[in-house]
């Protein structure tokens, strides 16, 4: 497949000669986030408070310790993640936070705090459902009808990406330059959605994460399968854009700025989904045999 994600320095070459949760320990509130109508401003910072970061184990899981406090969700719940593995990567997060603590950077602990307090409220079917759905406007699916050269990247690049998880599932997936986008199959469906089904809630909050930060069930699916690497992901989401910076230029540090956040996010995201994914008292038993 991977005569690769690279091919896109060649296309690019070939155009230039043609004519876009606040955590609290207990401690206080943090800021409220900005209304959509101001104008933007950065994100605010605190300055960091505590000296050390530990973890603990409770009766709920693992805990996160900044000093003395125990770390707390917005919604005031105790901070409790379900594997040490996980518990450790959340630490690393706040412990290297230097004089100020950036929590917009903070993804592992925006996704636990999401799992933790599931502000909408759904459970694991609902969740399924929703990333499902996301099928319905997967981005490798829609296609354009020019110009020529952008339908032949799409489908040098994306198409495989398609035969692989119709082998790896079993399942029938299409594209289109259809508004609509392609017709899927019931059993389709059915299969990802059976799949979808063997992961935890956590997992599952970690996954519609994902699947939000590429716009791609399929490249989702691959990433978590080890097929792609989170470097191929991105870009393959973003091959469109990728296509007109090569064309018409960039756009000072704004596209290279969202390209490191999209990479941190998708990494992050893919991250707790293995981490949640784990069974530390497994791997302790299978050493101990």
């Amino acid at each position: 497949m991977w005569r690769s994600c690279l091919r896109l320095k060649d296309w690019g070459h070939c155009l230039r000669n043609q004519p876009p949760g606040g955590l609290a320990a207990s401690v206080g509130p943090w800021p409220t986030r900005l209304s959509p109508a101001r104008a933007y401003v950065p994100p605010t910072e605190r300055k960091r408070f505590y000296q050390n970061v530990s973890i603990t184990q409770g009766e709920g899981g693992f805990e996160i310790n900044l000093d003395h406090r125990k770390l707390k969700t917005p919604q005031a719940k105790l901070f409790t993640v379900p594997s040490e593995a996980l518990a450790i990567a959340v630490a690393t997060e706040w412990d290297s936070q230097k004089d100020t603590i950036k929590l917009y950077t903070m993804h592992l602990t925006t996704l636990c705090n999401t799992a933790l307090d599931n502000p909408t409220q759904r459970d694991k079917d609902q969740l399924i459902r929703a990333a499902v759905k996301f099928l319905d406007t997967d981005t490798i699916c829609y296609r354009v009808e020019e110009p020529e050269t952008l339908v032949e990247l799409q489908k040098n690049e994306w198409d495989p990406v398609i035969e692989w998880a119709k082998k790896r599932f079993g399942i029938e997936v299409g594209s289109s330059t259809s508004i609509m986008g392609p017709s899927l199959p019931a059993r389709t469906r059915k299969v990802l959605t059976s799949h979808l089904a063997s992961y935890n809630t956590w997992a599952l909050h970690g996954i519609e994460f994902l699947v939000t930060q590429l716009k791609s069930m399929l490249l989702a699916l691959g990433l978590l399968d080890l097929h792609l690497t989170v470097e191929q992901a991105v870009l393959l989401s973003r091959l469109e854009e990728e296509y007109q910076i090569q064309k018409w230029g960039n756009i000072e540090w704004a596209h290279d700025y969202e390209l490191q956040e999209l990479r941190a996010r998708t990494a992050a995201g893919t991250l707790f989904v293995h981490l949640c994914s784990e069974s530390t008292t497994v791997k302790h038993k299978l050493l101990r045999e």
